[in-house]
């Protein structure tokens, strides 16, 4: 009998230490997984619940996989060689390569943090607030949380911010959906050549898997601090990362496709998908929807400058952490605070141009894409790089296969935006 105890207590020790390792070294994965369903990728994914039902949840399985796939390569680039994705790139391939690839970076994270602000104007709108209020409130907020915080400090907001994303799972369940229908869409692809349907189905693809997210993944690595030897704590905390970020992108389709779509309620943006569920599912529903768009958007509105100022800086091998202060990391904090206040004052311009900018982001993101995906795969199998750690002939199949299919869905999205 003591020996029966003796096994347990030892066993219950050693899960909860595994555990508490596990929640020591999770954040990065999670954040910029979950970060990605900001204002533009919630009003995609309401579109497709609202103009074509439960027919594209299926597409979020192979989503889910590919997005594994792409941050897992980022992960063990980081925890092996300790530098972030821009750095590496600029060591491999040059100062040249690396200048023009930041400049349409830079660009495309611009046009992004303008659309997160206009996610923080559309979504207090719904609350009564102005934009002029909530939009500069909105800016110092997301300013004064990572210039006055360390990482630590910083990576704690940003992991408490992703448990509000359960107020979409929440809004879903209220509804009350037939399970048993929306399991069978899920798992049966269904998909035809309606050039609506088709374009809609890369859009959600598209914007899943952007390029920001593989350099702040591997910044955001670095700067905590991650080495080889916790590489498969980062592994877990991308995979259930990228299966956390598509759940919420499903119960956010499910619910406007069995609200919107089967009361034939068209919408043009998440705003519109709020405003629309207050008569068909309920006040709550719809201020919960509201709430989610409003805290998607402050959380990308905050990752997306800061983004940009890891990659940027590291291109050029300037000083680029959150556990530095203002005058020792002087352009770090000088382009994350210049991307908020160009992103928020953009907004609060009359008749802004939003849909081009939206348009013409998402463009350069698709175009930029696929260099960032093959620099990536070109990085993961150098030996100088990676030692050990290089993929193995198996992984490269499905990666280059991924990728492959991934170049040809970018194409496919800047075609289509144009045609």
């Amino acid at each position: 009998m003591e020996k029966l105890r003796t096994f347990w207590k030892k066993l219950l020790q050693t899960g909860l230490w595994k555990v508490g390792l596990f929640f020591a070294f999770i954040g990065p994965g999670i954040i910029t997984s979950n970060v990605d369903n900001d204002a533009g990728v919630i009003t995609t994914y309401s579109l497709a619940g609202a103009h074509y039902g439960l027919s594209l949840l299926w597409i979020l399985i192979p989503v889910t996989v590919a997005l594994i796939i792409i941050q897992e390569m980022c992960a063990r680039m980081g925890v092996v060689s300790g530098k972030g994705l821009s750095d590496l790139i600029r060591e491999r391939f040059g100062a040249r390569t690396t200048f023009y690839l930041m400049i349409i970076l830079l660009l495309a994270n611009l046009g992004n943090t303008v659309c997160e602000f206009a996610g923080i104007a559309a979504s207090m709108e719904i609350f009564g607030v102005s934009r002029y209020i909530s939009v500069p409130a909105g800016a110092f907020f997301v300013w004064w949380l990572v210039a006055k915080g360390n990482y630590k400090t910083v990576e704690k907001a940003f992991l408490v911010a992703c448990v509000f994303y359960l107020s979409y799972i929440v809004s879903g369940f209220m509804v009350k959906p037939d399970w048993a229908i929306i399991g069978k869409a899920t798992l049966t692809p269904n998909m035809n050549f309606d050039l609506g349907m088709l374009t809609m189905a890369v859009g959600i693809i598209g914007t899943t898997i952007a390029p920001w997210m593989q350099f702040y993944l591997q910044s955001s690595i670095v700067d905590k601090g991650l080495k080889a030897e916790s590489y498969k704590y980062a592994r877990m905390d991308v995979i259930f990362g990228s299966i956390t970020v598509n759940v919420v992108a499903f119960f956010i389709i499910m619910l406007c496709a069995v609200t919107l779509f089967q009361n034939g309620l068209k919408i043009e943006t998440a705003k519109d998908a709020a405003l629309a569920l207050a008569p068909l599912a309920g006040t709550h529903a719809s201020l919960l929807f509201a709430f989610g768009l409003l805290n998607a958007s402050l959380f990308a509105a905050s990752i997306l400058p800061l983004s940009t100022a890891y990659t940027i800086c590291e291109a050029f091998g300037w000083e680029s952490s959150l556990n530095t202060k203002f005058v020792e990391a002087p352009q770090f904090y000088g382009l994350y605070s210049l991307m908020i206040f160009l992103g928020a004052g953009i907004i609060l311009l009359p008749d802004v141009p939003l849909i081009s900018i939206m348009f013409h982001s998402q463009v350069i993101n698709g175009i930029l894409l696929p260099f960032v995906l093959i620099f990536m795969l070109f990085l993961i199998n150098d030996k100088r790089i990676m030692g050990e750690y290089v993929n193995s002939r198996l992984m490269n199949v499905i990666s280059w296969g991924t990728v492959i299919i991934l170049v040809g869905l970018s194409v496919a999205m800047v075609v289509s935006a144009f045609f």
